[in-house]
């Protein structure tokens, strides 16, 4: 392969990770597995948009993510709930992304910062470092070598589709783009959706699996990877710290398609179609939403069921009649 070749090598754990991922995907299966659960789809989305921005310190909880994305007013900084309608528009361009394209690359970011960062869609004119918190992980290249950089990194993906594994070439352009560091704002959210954009034209499962909230889940152990490889030269390590974030998050993806399987009354099917995953319900809530008028009705044919099946859960479970209880998707 002719032109710039980023420094790795394939290691026998990285053959392991990607035949155990390989297999898990063909648990779930195939895309329309997902395709057929919108709202599994919208809540993994809303997820993976609320972890990609934690991660850059956006306070939003998820609810507030949540109402955010469907145009319910938020109470907070307005440029944080910005973001994530951004992010939200963003990742809703997955399908249509080119991931070898510089004019993608730069209209993504600019969908990704609209109204946040004054360099919307261009490359950085100064200096820039990496930071965990207060700690600098790496200096980036100057700015001048930024649009080479880029273009050569580009031209390897383009070039390696059919080569090298899009799990393996996901995970080293990850790396490398966060390296670069092209942008004034936004890297590593970018470089986190290129890493999903990569997959898709893998599997199209990839759409909707989580992965940013598996990175933020070890998020000191993300940068320590980042941190280590630019040390040795090359993203080795990097590439085996996201192939374990993939092989955990996939475990996460088969547990819910497996629930929402089970087998259910129509009672709790209705119930769990009002409900969305990660918010918590009062018991009124759920009568509301279901129409009910019997407390009763709702725990004999509703919750207890569910909470029998796994599919739901109890805020305080060892105070099942608390006028405090609440009850959450799984």
């Amino acid at each position: 392969m002719n032109g710039y070749i980023p420094p790795y090598s394939i290691s026998e754990k990285m053959l392991e990770q990607v035949s155990s991922i390989s297999e898990k995907i063909g648990k779930i299966t195939s895309y329309r597995e997902l395709e057929s659960k919108p709202h599994l789809r919208r809540n993994n989305r809303i997820r993976s948009i609320y972890s990609s921005l934690k991660i850059e310190a956006n306070s939003l909880s998820l609810n507030e993510v949540r109402d955010a994305v469907n145009g319910h007013m938020v109470v907070g900084d307005q440029k944080e709930i910005q973001e994530v309608k951004n992010a939200y528009a963003a990742y809703e361009k997955i399908s249509e992304i080119n991931p070898a394209s510089i004019r993608d690359l730069k209209k993504i970011h600019s969908i990704m910062t609209y109204l946040t960062v004054e360099d919307s869609g261009v490359f950085r004119r100064g200096d820039e470092g990496v930071f965990s918190g207060d700690r600098c992980i790496f200096m980036a290249p100057p700015p001048n070598m930024v649009n080479s950089l880029i273009k050569d990194l580009l031209l390897w993906l383009k070039k390696s589709e059919g080569k090298v594994h899009p799990l393996i070439m996901a995970a080293v352009f990850h790396y490398e783009f966060v390296f670069i560091h092209p942008f004034t704002d936004g890297n590593g959210r970018m470089a986190r959706l290129w890493h999903t954009v990569i997959l898709y034209r893998w599997r199209n499962v990839f759409e909707y699996i989580p992965l940013e909230s598996q990175i933020e889940k070890f998020q000191e152990q993300y940068y320590d990877a980042i941190d280590k490889c630019n040390k040795q030269g090359n993203s080795d390590v990097f590439i085996e710290f996201m192939l374990d974030m993939i092989d955990q998050v996939l475990d996460e993806v088969i547990t819910q398609v497996e629930k929402e399987n089970v087998e259910t009354s129509e009672y709790v099917k209705k119930m769990l179609d009002f409900m969305e995953f990660d918010i918590p319900y009062t018991s009124k809530d759920i009568m509301a939403g279901l129409g009910l008028k019997s407390k009763e009705t709702l725990r004999k044919n509703y919750i207890n069921p569910a909470i029998e099946l796994g599919l739901i859960r109890m805020t305080i479970p060892d105070k099942p009649k608390s006028r405090n209880q609440r009850y959450v998707k799984l």
